[in-house]
């Protein structure tokens, strides 16, 4: 199944629960953070089950997120990625990346 694909099932299944229509994008934001922090969980147990599960669950509350704020993924997506993509630099010891300018 592609992206695109994916991501209409889960608008669809989101539509058919009442998520979109009655949800909000903070409550998605709440949902988000606690699915990050089962991530979190996850790579500190080095459990890659629970570590996919995870990141699936995070994709699936940012895109009815989006759904509730009347937002595209993609779009939201690509705008981070023309923000970052001429960005030169390196990721340093300490784990922080480091901008030339």
């Amino acid at each position: 199944m592609s992206y695109a694909e994916l991501e209409m099932s889960v608008l669809r299944w989101g539509e058919n629960r009442g998520i979109v229509q009655n949800s909000t994008p903070a409550a998605q934001a709440i949902k988000t953070q606690e699915e990050l922090d089962e991530l979190i969980d996850a790579i500190r147990n080095n459990d890659r089950a629970a570590m996919a599960d995870a990141y699936g669950d995070i994709l699936t509350t940012l895109v009815m997120g989006c759904a509730c704020a009347d937002l595209d993924l993609v779009t939201c997506f690509e705008g981070a990625y023309n923000e970052i993509k001429d960005r030169k630099g390196f990721l340093n010891k300490d784990g922080i990346f480091v901008k030339n300018v």
